[in-house]
């Protein structure tokens, strides 16, 4: 067998003794400008299933005089205004999220703290927002 690491090394000195043996998830914990990033990925994806819901609707809506009255009596069930409730949540937080990388686009905000900062106020803002977008459509 041809030794194939350098004249002086062991194999067993090359490679890390200190790896992670089980990796646990829920230890993990993300600082908030980590957390509006991802909110902001997970918002645009839902929002783009939203879009499906909402392109169905507005096509039976426009169908026919039936089509509209089953369209109305879905929206104004629980389901339709959890899923209108939700749309327009995700929509909320992807403009909020946006603004603030707009604003760290221009070289705002880009430090640490600063950063975390901005991230907890529109997370705030969005929670905020979206209970009285809720209580406001219920």
């Amino acid at each position: 067998m041809i030794n194939e690491f350098p004249t002086g090394y062991n194999r067993h000195e090359i490679v890390k003794k200190q790896r992670p043996v089980n990796l646990q998830l829920n230890t993990i914990s993300f600082p908030p400008s980590a957390i509006s990033s991802i909110l902001h990925r997970v918002t645009g994806v839902a929002m783009f299933f939203a879009l499906i819901f909402v392109i169905w609707a507005w096509a039976v809506s426009v169908s026919s005089p039936q089509g509209f009255a089953d369209v109305q009596q879905l929206m104004g069930g629980v389901i339709g205004k959890v899923v209108a409730i939700g749309t327009v949540s995700a929509l909320t937080y992807h403009v909020l999220g946006g603004i603030r990388h707009g604003i760290m686009d221009m070289g705002h905000w880009e430090e640490l703290e600063s950063g975390n900062l901005s991230a907890q106020i529109v997370i705030g803002l969005w929670i905020v927002l979206t209970i009285a977008i809720g209580v406001v459509l219920w």
